[in-house]
């Protein structure tokens, strides 16, 4: 509590001494972008002039202008050669406010119409510009703008992408896209590609990007050329802030209550003092004295094996850590825009952001043996400790027709798990009492220096990126310590702990592990306008290049007994916190134990070589092409080793032609038509390739990598009927097709037995999915000319999809079964209001994908399925205090339905309670969050 009171007493401070500078001047401000009608184009160089006055812009290389004026009412023309003029009148200008207009400006039809000024309102031009956005974009998509973001009240990026058609979020973090597995999925910010924030697993963290900071999202779900080829669900591309129309300081606190943690004793190991900083204080840490290898331990004496395991620190005492506190969020922000001479500007947006949360998972956990034999039975409660700390800083500076930025993103995110887990192991005739700690600290950070140049008088335009990345995970004495007592051994008999002799065991163990990835890339292209019977076209050329490098090492540990005629059995009835107190390392007690393998770490790179071109062109009026092709030359190496300690070294060059097209066809001003074919890869991540076989305490299972693992080819397909009746309103219709060639999955091993559950990474021999989509987003005027139906909208997207993976040879399930990862449906619908006059805000947000098999099982152990879920959240938004106060109430999972993964016995796939057998149950429960932010305008005092 005394960390609440003092975070809110510095920041309540730099709030007051802040105050006399806040000062506003007086004026309001005009920005916006220009594009074209038809294409969506961004136009460089349009004249902005407001009329009977002496102020003007001009568009910068982004399309973008910014006037500063007078409070009053404008009316504002836009010129720009080969383009009709356009005249916009009653646009209004606060004092203190920005007002945003975006244009889209048309080609005359003849020659005699171009001297023709269309003349229009503000409120026109703004519905004008929005079909725009919606209709011209090359690819089929979904996306959400900044303004659609700024009015809504999300707090996170994963908040955001909520609303995005199509998609869905697992564990309040992961998107899902048409229902397919998240590895299928690319995310890029700001162009560059994201590295994945799971070192197990393909997939990025998308809580981590505060809200107020994007630009834009899109998610494309079919491929152009100039894209990154690796997925086949969709391409999410963040865009974050640079210039703000504004200086400003803004700061945001929020408190967050969970229905099953907040209040609650928590218990938990030994923790470090600075954890809720993102540290570790060094208590957990490998002693240094441990030799470097264990070749290097095995020949020591006792005596000296005695001493090496005393220098561990006795971090085993389980006990109450007091009651949990409300999750809590603070974040500071900084714009500034500086007017340079020549027309140039400089902009800053720097932000910090620190977060902390507790949280208790209360389930079961059990498993079969063929015949539907219960091997384990066990009850287990999971208490979670997460902080993080995260900044943004990105620098802008724009002059005509030349743009240069420098952004960049850091996240340090410390996660401290506590399980405690009891019952009845039938497979080891006893009753089990186990408790485990993980750490986790993992740290990101990405690095962008990127141009955008209009380089000569024919509108040729060239765009660069230089990117770096780094990712650390740092995994500190991941401890278990589990006791025993025979089955049928009554209250009165104490548990034993299961320290062995001879070899030490998972049960009773110390694990340590690094991982270092860096990676650098670079990507550029040159647009050249050209015309072709009157009409504009471009060709689009670049190449991009990433190259990573991953370093992973671990190392593991376990106790076991000194000798079997001396030891004093008493020891094992000892508590977690005394059971290996200095006092009980020696001839009568345990030692350390070192069992890590040959395979217990590996090295591995990756280059990526990619060129490209695109050819954007339109035929007549309504028919617009987009197509070309990419070559991607990929380089993989691996180096590991097998249980038996025999190199393994592999490297691989592949090349890949993924063409692709886009046609689209505008029906009228409201709608298109669009098909869209392309091939794209899906490549394995660096980790599923090596030979390392993780023990994972919390799932109770084991995962192991595949160098002999393939890339995925996929062939996609996709058509698309879009309506735009309405601002912000659509009806759209898809149809899609996917192939796979080397789907990726992962499975059960054929080896595995409950207790020794093993995970393997595998490909698929040839895979489909098919299906269609419907998407419905309507405002609710028509049904009453009351404020609140007028500013009310209602959306609802179902995708429907089949997939098929062909077994050869056959199986339980046929000849085929579902891809693993793949729900066969998805349905996303809500009720989304914004009143811009009381500046109240709400959503109503339901999502829920269908069940999907989670692992493959083998012949005699089914598959383990994933339940679907019915999500329900509820966000409420009010501006305050002249619009620069913003309080936000987020009430996310209401229904608070289990998570659950079971196997099938009934041949039916979705979950029936009274004949599929539970594999694991979790409630997490429902999260209430209360979020107040304001933002100072940092204008210039009179």
């Amino acid at each position: 509590m005394k960390r609440i009171i003092t975070a809110v007493q510095i920041i309540g401070i730099l709030c007051i001494a802040c105050l006399p500078s806040f000062a506003q001047d007086g004026t309001g401000k005009v920005s916006g972008k220009l594009t074209d009608k038809k294409t969506g184009e961004l136009l460089i160089g349009v004249t902005v002039m407001v009329q009977n006055t002496a102020k003007g812009a001009v568009t910068d290389v982004e399309g973008r202008y910014l006037l500063q004026l007078a409070p009053g009412t404008y009316t504002l023309d836009y010129k720009y050669m080969g383009y009709q003029t356009k005249s916009i009148a009653d646009v209004v200008v606060k004092g203190g406010q920005v007002t945003n207009l975006d244009i889209a400006l048309d080609e005359p039809k003849s020659k005699e119409l171009q001297e023709v000024v269309i003349r229009g309102s503000y409120k026109q031009e703004t519905i004008n510009a929005l079909y725009v956005a919606q209709k011209n974009n090359v690819s089929i998509s979904s996306g959400i703008s900044g303004e659609s973001i700024r009015r809504s009240p999300d707090r996170n990026t994963s908040d955001v992408l909520k609303r995005v058609s199509g998609a869905s979020i697992q564990d309040n973090r992961y998107i899902i896209i048409r229902g397919l597995n998240d590895r299928y999925n690319t995310a890029t910010i700001n162009n560059a590609m994201l590295p994945s924030t799971e070192p197990d697993r393909k997939a990025f963290s998308f809580d981590l990007i505060p809200s107020n900071l994007i630009d834009n999202i899109v998610i494309n779900k079919t491929a152009s050329p100039e894209m990154p080829a690796d997925f086949a669900g969709g391409l999410i591309q963040v865009i974050t802030k640079d210039i703000p129309t504004e200086n400003f300081l803004s700061f945001n606190i929020g408190l967050g209550y969970n229905t099953q943690t907040t209040f609650r004793e928590t218990r938990g190991m030994d923790r470090g003092k600075s954890e809720w900083l993102t540290l570790e204080d060094g208590t957990l840490k490998l002693p240094g004295s441990w030799p470097s290898s264990r070749g290097k331990y095995a020949p020591l004496s006792n005596e000296q094996k005695f001493g090496l395991t005393r220098d561990f620190n006795n971090t085993w005492g389980v006990g109450d850590r007091g009651k949990a506190l409300p999750a809590q969020s603070y974040q500071v922000t900084w714009g500034n825009r500086t007017r340079l001479k020549n027309d140039g500007s400089f902009g800053s947006i720097i932000s910090l952001t620190y977060r902390n949360s507790e949280n208790i998972y209360e389930g079961e956990r059990m498993d079969y043996e063929s015949g539907k034999v219960r091997s384990f039975n066990f009850s287990e409660d999971i208490n979670r400790f997460n902080s993080s700390l995260g900044a943004i800083a990105n620098f802008t500076y724009v002059k005509r027709n030349n743009k240069i930025s420098l952004k960049n993103i850091f996240n340090r995110i410390l996660d401290n798990n506590y399980i405690y887990r009891s019952g009845l192991n039938n497979d080891a005739n006893a009753q089990i009492m186990s408790h485990g700690q993980e750490l986790t600290i993992k740290t990101m950070l990405n690095s962008q220096l990127e141009g955008s140049h209009k380089i000569n008088t024919r509108d040729w335009k060239l765009d660069w990126n230089l990117n770096y990345s780094l990712t650390d995970r740092n995994q500190p004495d991941m401890k278990v310590l589990s006791y025993r007592r025979d089955l049928n051994a009554s209250d009165n008999v104490p548990y034993e702990a299961m320290v062995p002799f001879g070899t030490a065991a998972r049960n009773v163990s110390r694990f340590y592990s690094t991982l270092e990835e860096y990676g650098v890339g670079g990507m550029g292209s040159l647009t050249v306008p050209f015309t072709i019977s009157g009409q504009k076209q471009n060709v689009k050329i670049g190449g991009q290049k990433l190259y990573r490098e991953r370093d992973f090492s671990a190392r593991v540990l376990g106790y076991i007994r000194t000798n079997t005629a001396d030891f004093n059995d008493d020891l094992l009835t000892l508590a977690p916190g005394q059971i290996f107190d200095p006092a009980n390392i020696g001839q009568n007690g345990f030692v350390m134990d070192e069992i890590t393998n040959n395979s217990d770490r590996y090295k591995a790179n990756s280059d990526l070589i990619a060129g490209y071109i695109q050819f954007d062109n339109k035929i007549a009026d309504k028919l617009r092409i987009v197509w070309g092709a990419r070559g991607e030359s990929y380089y993989q190496y691996i180096s590991t080793a097998d249980a038996s300690g025999k190199s393994i070294k592999k490297d691989m060059t592949f090349f890949d032609l993924l063409p692709s097209a886009n046609i689209s066809y505008a029906v009228n001003e409201k709608s298109n038509i669009r098909l869209s074919g392309s091939r794209t890869v899906s490549r394995p991540e660096l980790r599923e390739l090596s030979n390392f076989v993780y023990y994972d305490f919390v799932t109770y299972s084991s995962l192991q990598g595949n160098p002999d693992l393939k890339r995925a080819l996929i062939t996609n397909a996709d058509l698309r009927y879009e309506l735009y009746p309405g601002v912000g309103e659509a009806v759209t219709a898809s149809v899609f097709y996917k192939r796979f060639k080397n789907a990726i999955e992962q499975t059960v091993d054929a080896g595995s037995t409950p207790n020794r559950r093993q995970i393997r990474v595998e490909n698929a021999d040839n895979a489909e999915a098919f299906g269609f989509e419907l998407e419905l987003r309507k405002k609710l005027d028509f049904l009453s000319a009351e404020p609140f139906f007028q500013n009310m909208t209602a959306f609802a997207n179902f995708s429907y999809i089949h997939s098929s993976v062909n077994l050869v040879g056959g199986s339980s399930d046929g000849p085929s079964r579902s891809l693993q990862g793949q729900s066969p449906y998805l349905i996303n619908a809500g009720l989304q209001y914004d009143h811009p006059e009381t500046n109240l805000s709400f959503g109503l947000l339901y999502n829920k994908m269908g069940q999907r098999i989670y692992l493959v099982g083998f012949e005699g152990y089914p598959h383990i399925y994933e339940r679907g879920r019915d999500l329900l959240d509820l966000q409420i938004g009010k501006k305050i205090l002249n619009k620069r106060g913003d309080l936000r109430l987020n009430i996310s999972d209401l229904l608070n339905q289990k998570f659950i993964f079971y196997q099938n016995n009934d041949n039916k796939k979705s979950y029936n309670e009274s004949v599929d057998q539970i594999i694991t149950s979790q409630r997490q429960g429902t999260n209430i969050s209360l979020n107040f932010s304001y933002q100072f305008g940092l204008g210039k005092k009179k």
